[in-house]
């Protein structure tokens, strides 16, 4: 389980097809920290160390699914990946629970000033059915961007905006979305449990 506070944005390495997958080899800060089978979430995603070839790096390996439902497919050595390390169990909750399982991607649509803070506007592909699952934004009510827990403002059918202080701007991959950029998301887990048990209750 995650939170949604990226601990550091860190760079592609390397990347290597394996078959229907693909190894991505990162530069981080805390490689030497890490152990082989740890759960680091990439944008989100939580995949599994793999390798610790050395030197501030190691390597994760990305499934098929995972590709076609997440943006790793799209990644190329340079790019920079948010990276969370799973919550310890005696840690605070500073964001919200998140699983590292990312439901669909979504595309910036938009970016606005806000005096020193941005408005990112993100749209994405609503499915009716899994819509009455959960799997939709609500006001005020959280989502997952790359990993990033935030707070949703302006929710929309199809579309939703996150306001991005300077400090999330600065130290996660934040600083390279543009409109046109494919993210990740993660829907709030309560609200999927809770559509659950609003559709056994009918």
């Amino acid at each position: 389980m995650f939170s949604g506070i990226v601990e550091t944005a860190a760079k592609v390495a390397g990347i290597k097809k394996n078959g229907g997958n693909i190894d991505i080899t990162l530069e981080c800060p805390f490689a030497d920290e890490l152990k082989i089978d740890q759960s680091v979430a990439h944008n989100g995603v939580c995949l599994t160390v793999v390798d610790l070839p050395g030197n501030g790096t190691y390597t994760v390996t990305a499934i098929k699914e995972t590709l076609e439902r997440s943006n790793l497919g799209l990644l190329k050595p340079g790019d920079l990946v948010n990276l969370e390390r799973s919550m310890m169990i005696n840690g605070r909750l500073d964001g919200h629970i998140v699983q590292g399982h990312v439901d669909q991607t979504a595309v910036c649509t938009d970016i606005k000033d806000a005096d020193g803070s941005r408005y990112y506007t993100f749209k994405y592909d609503v499915d009716p059915e899994m819509a009455k699952k959960g799997y939709v934004t609500v006001e005020k009510g959280s989502v997952t961007v790359n990993g990033v827990s935030l707070t949703v403002c302006n929710s929309q059918r199809d579309s939703f905006q996150v306001a991005i202080i300077p400090y999330t701007f600065e130290n996660t991959n934040f600083k390279t979305i543009v409109p046109g950029s494919v993210v990740n998301i993660e829907f709030d887990i309560i609200g999927k449990y809770l559509s659950r048990l609003m559709e056994f209750s009918k």
